[in-house]
């Protein structure tokens, strides 16, 4: 709903548009809206990725770029351990540097516990469910991959809280995210289709976070209004601005 009002205060003193006016503050927030090809691409991708399990003509080609992939003879990186976790971290790192982001602490915390919550669902339903044997030989939980999902999922995360400030700072948390699913494949954990559909579980289950919190919590700030300052007018009597109120 929108409303728009004039407000005016009676002036002898000026008659310009360069009188000083007070601002009102604007609190826009577009990570809680998400368009229809945001979700399609990402949930087209997972069931493309699946077709790959198995033993089939998929599973050949998945072998053929494992072997592309990762290379033989060599030892395991894991970093992938600790890199997973960094772009999650990072969202609360920056705001100790005092780089606010879109979020309050209690707010952002909220969100980032239901992203891991409907990650952890999806990722090992799917684990436990398809049975999908790892590249190495070991257990039998390839699919999709873990280590990916919370690497994308906490890349979405601080792409949504740093966005406005600066973009870049999203984009490295997605570097440090691929970089993640790709030590995957060369610790010969995962195959790229585990790691394809890990990426998109991740960064699915951000955007259904933002989606669902201020529908979940009403009287959270994201559901209050938004003061917008309009175009100012002036008259040989008065001057003043038109608010816009978008709530």
């Amino acid at each position: 709903m929108v409303g728009i009002m004039p407000a005016r205060a009676q002036s002898t003193a000026c008659d310009s548009v360069e009188c000083s006016t007070t601002s009102l503050p604007a609190f826009p927030d577009d990570t809680h809206r998400f368009t229809l090809k945001e979700i399609l691409i990402p949930t087209a991708l997972v069931g493309a990725s699946a077709l790959f399990v198995g033993n089939g003509w998929g599973a050949k080609q998945r072998e053929k770029v494992q072997d592309v992939l990762r290379p033989e003879n060599k030892h395991k990186i894991k970093l992938d351990e600790y890199l997973q976790y960094s772009p999650m971290v990072a969202v609360y790192g920056l705001n100790l540097m005092n780089v606010k982001g879109k979020h309050t602490f209690k707010e952002r915390t909220i969100i980032l516990a239901m992203s891991y919550a409907t990650m952890g669902i999806l990722v090992n339903t799917m684990k436990y469910t398809i049975k999908e044997r790892r590249p190495d030989g070991g257990s039998r939980n390839s699919f999709p991959s873990g280590h990916t999902a919370t690497a994308f999922m906490g890349a979405e995360f601080l792409y949504k809280e740093y966005k406005d400030v600066s973009p870049w700072i999203g984009y490295a948390g997605y570097a440090i995210a691929a970089t993640t699913g790709y030590l995957r494949i060369y610790n010969n954990r995962h195959y790229f289709n585990d790691v394809i559909a890990g990426a998109c579980i991740g960064i699915l289950s951000t955007k259904l976070a933002y989606w669902l919190y201020p529908k979940i919590f009403k009287k959270s700030r994201c559901n209050q209004r938004t003061a917008i300052i309009g175009l100012p007018y002036y008259s040989t009597k008065e001057v003043g601005v038109n608010v816009c109120m978008v709530f």
